[in-house]
């Protein structure tokens, strides 16, 4: 009988609409979270921890087998911009940047990323979500354009 599996831990980052700090109350933050979570796991990628800032967010899940990384992430973006806007009627003119970053992570590395995720806004009191955008960039040798990068 054949098979198809497939192990691919998926590593995701993406902001709101220029950066704005959408995000800095508490209850919306985890509302976003929690229904990334739930999207993920709706369109088969196991959720393994979702967390962010007050203008990011990091997803840390299973990569499905049936899906790419691309649609994941419209779906992703399109479903919790809608349901933020209903949720949460104040964030009418939420928006998400138009691209993302998307990285394999090592099954190895999978309890520091956890942390990584989990505290995330202790985090950013030390550091911009640009500049650890570029770091994580750097550390996966990627180019980027800073023309373009932040849309």
């Amino acid at each position: 009988m054949p098979q198809s599996l497939a192990q691919i831990y998926l590593h995701l980052v993406f902001s709101t609409k220029e950066r704005g700090a959408d995000f800095a109350d508490e209850a919306i933050r985890t509302a976003m979270h929690k229904y990334l979570g739930g999207t993920c796991n709706g369109l088969g990628c196991p959720v393994i921890r979702v967390g962010g800032a007050t203008d990011h967010v990091h997803v840390l899940c299973h990569l499905g087998r049936e899906i790419s990384v691309s649609d994941l992430v419209r779906d992703l973006k399109r479903e919790s911009s809608k349901s933020i806007k209903i949720q949460y009627p104040t964030m009418a003119e939420f928006h998400w940047q138009n691209g993302y970053g998307a990285f394999s992570v090592s099954p190895s590395h999978l309890d520091d990323l956890i942390a990584y995720v989990e505290n995330q806004m202790e985090h950013h009191k030390t550091e911009s979500f640009q500049d650890e955008f570029r770091r994580i960039l750097r550390k996966y040798g990627l180019k980027w354009d800073e023309r373009y990068v932040w849309d």
